[in-house]
Order: structure tokens, then sequence, then C-alpha cells
């Protein structure tokens, strides 16, 4: 049996936002971590002014986490609040943990519980729809198509072959829910 992911929760608190909101929220998504398999290790919470373009929350707080991440043995840190791809990347590199957001949470519990051919199949294209521009900068390391004599020339880099692919797959699944519809009406 695989053991079950260990989680940080993180939130920022706006000004506009009252604290008792921010922290009901939070345990919403501690609830849904549960619900999703992984054991709630620990907290956080930012007060700010706005998000930091880079990390969502700021560095002090990044490195906070960062800790309570290593003392708890947490491998997961879920954000409350959306993440940009680029801060969840970035965010990910700084805490050396995975990380997602609540959305992300909520696609991972309807993949779970999808029973019918058309539940699996919207829960797919949903999840498609959502790790498309996740995908920059998962292929560092192949962005580049020629670099030298012999491999100059026109090709492919493995993030736009993914993304074609992706996009395939979005279209055929659209296309089979559409069949299961008919079929269903049909019935």
């Amino acid at each position: 049996m695989r053991s079950r992911e260990k989680a940080v929760l993180a939130a920022l608190r706006l000004p506009s936002q009252p604290r008792v909101v921010v922290e009901e929220s939070l345990d919403e998504l501690g609830r849904l971590a549960e619900s999703a398999g992984a054991r709630v290790v620990g907290r956080a919470t930012q007060d700010r002014r706005a998000p930091t373009p880079g990390l969502y929350f700021g560095k002090g707080k990044v490195e906070e986490i960062k800790t309570l991440s290593k003392r708890e043995g947490a491998d997961l840190m879920i954000s409350d609040d959306p993440l940009s791809p680029i801060q969840e990347r970035n965010l990910g590199g700084s805490l050396g943990v995975r990380v997602i957001d609540r959305t992300a949470l909520i696609l991972d519990i309807f993949a779970q519980r999808a029973r019918t051919m058309e539940g699996k199949l919207q829960v797919e294209l949903a999840q498609l729809s959502y790790l498309l521009p996740r995908l920059v900068g998962q292929w560092k390391h192949l962005e580049r198509t020629g670099g030298g004599i012999g491999t100059r020339g026109p090709g492919e880099t493995k993030l736009e072959t993914d993304k074609r692919r992706i996009r395939q797959r979005i279209q055929a699944i659209k296309r089979e829910i559409e069949r299961v519809r008919r079929t269903r009406e049909t019935r």
C-alpha cells in the first residue's frame, strides 16, 4: 500500500479578507486534502497587501514553509489560492516539495471518484486543460532543437510535442464525450 502524502497548507490573507474567512477556507482545504488521501501536517498564512509575482508568498514566508515542510516530513504544499504556472514552479523549486493549488486538488478528488465513462472523460479533459499552460518549464533541459554540427534544423522541441499531443487528446476526448452523450440520448 502506498503511504499517504504529507501536506502543508498555505494561504495569503489580503487586507480586504477577514482572518476568520481565511482560516475557515484553510479548514475546508484541509478536509479536501484528507479526502484526497493526504495527511495535513502543517499550515501557514501570510498577511500581505498583494501576492508577489514570482513566488505568490514573500521570501520569508517561503523559508518558513520550507522549514515546516522539512520538520514535518511533508512532500506536498497545497495553496488555498490559485497559483500561476510560474508561481507553482518557482514555489516547488524553492520549497523542494511538490506544489499544487486548490483547483488541482479538486480535480484530483474528481478523478478518484469518477465512475461513468463520461465522468472520467470530463475529468481527464479538465485535468489536461489545467495542465497545458503548466507544461512550460517542465522540459527546460530539452528546449533546444539544435545546438551544434549535425543537430541544427527543423524539428519540434519536447515541449511542443507534448503540447501538440495534449491538444490532440483534448480534441479526442471532446469527440468521445459527444459520442457518449449521443449514445445515452439514443437509449
